[in-house]
């Protein structure tokens, strides 16, 4: 691809996230643009086009080996994120693309449609360890082009097909589509889904999470996909320090309300290029609050804006960050969450025939 120099020329959309569009980073050139006072600046910027590019890579199913994360395989349908979620960690991954981590990953995405089809031929393979694959570790599979594409369904019945073990993560009411083939699935111990609940203020999802299913929806959603017997989850992430810390314990209610079993959270992650990403928006939508929340941001996170390290990435340290910690765990015991580990049956996974082999029918 070629390399293209797009700048920080941004502005504040409608439905979008991000601001500006800063360079990827690994580009050879990059450009800054600056208001010199000839040019007259749009006080509306020009609608943003969502844009889709077939992506045919040659596997599908990442190997992790994380001690933070509870898989070991996950599969990701699509690379960038309609949902323009403003705090995404998966945000820098566009830079291997040559594209910018700002409009661009919400605007500029990639489909792989032979993802099914890579997907049996993985599961056909005499030496494949079946261990549960968990969907929207990076981007979200139910994202708004699910509802063309279909790719995350089209993996679900493989999957099903073979009975194989999954985990799903997502912010979209569109996994309720999919409730036929995860609903057998739960029947026998091979799914288990979680939805993401980052706030119940509406106003600050519309800002901060612009194109993802409202807070209300949401736990419509966990209700349908438990009342269908689905074992569901709420994820509190990310939890960000005065911005939406305050709604841990209210978030896990309506939750639980809505029959959800378990529940996890993760603290802020601010790697690469999301830093600055952030920071912007919160000059533009939280002025007052912007000073504070970079003061705790850094207050957890060992006096810096971001911490890649294992074992403290996800949860912080410090104080607050252990205040956090015993405030999630402590309404959780309240509510009767994860009361126990749900596990997936990795016992009832039948390999993918081999295509051609006569000797699979006998």
């Amino acid at each position: 691809m070629a390399a293209t120099l797009s700048g920080t020329r941004g502005g504040k959309r409608r439905g979008r996230g991000a601001l500006t569009n800063p360079d990827a980073r690994y580009l050879q050139h990059s450009r800054e643009h600056i208001d010199d006072g000839w040019n007259e600046a749009d006080p509306v910027p020009a609608p943003l086009e969502t844009t889709v590019t077939v992506e045919r890579p040659k596997s599908i199913i990442t190997r992790n080996h994380s001690p933070d994360v509870p898989f070991d395989y996950s599969i990701n349908p699509y690379r960038g994120c309609e949902h323009g979620c403003i705090y995404c960690y998966a945000r820098p991954t566009h830079a291997y693309m040559d594209l910018s981590p700002g409009l661009d990953f919400e605007s500029k995405l990639f489909a792989k449609p032979n993802a099914a089809e890579l997907l049996k031929e993985e599961l056909a393979k005499p030496g494949y360890q079946c261990r549960p694959i968990a969907l929207g570790t990076n981007t979200d599979p139910y994202q708004p082009i699910e509802r063309k594409w279909q790719i995350t369904r089209g993996i679900i019945e493989v999957l099903a097909e073979c009975r194989h073990p999954m985990s799903i993560v997502t912010k979209s009411s569109l996994i309720e589509r999919d409730i036929d083939l995860l609903s057998a699935m739960a029947d026998q111990g091979l799914v288990e889904v979680f939805v993401s609940v980052t706030t119940l203020d509406r106003n600050l999802a519309r800002h901060m999470e612009p194109r993802a299913a409202a807070p209300p929806r949401r736990l419509e959603t966990l209700r349908s996909l438990s009342d269908a017997g689905i074992p569901t989850g709420v994820m509190v992430a990310p939890v960000i320090p005065i911005l939406n810390d305050k709604e841990i314990e209210t978030i896990l209610t309506a939750s639980a309300e809505a029959g959800v079993r378990f529940a996890g959270y993760v603290l802020l992650r601010l790697p690469h290029e999301v830093k600055d990403l952030f920071k912007s928006w919160l000059a533009e939508h939280e002025p007052l609050k912007a000073g504070h929340v970079m003061s705790m941001v850094k207050s957890m996170r060992g006096g810096k804006e971001n911490d890649p390290n294992f074992g403290s990435r996800m949860k912080g340290s410090g104080v607050y960050a252990e205040m956090i910690r015993r405030r999630f765990h402590t309404a959780c015991k309240r509510l009767g969450l994860n009361k126990s580990a749900h596990r997936l049956d990795v016992s009832k996974f039948v390999p993918m025939p081999v295509r051609g082999n006569q000797l699979t029918l006998f």
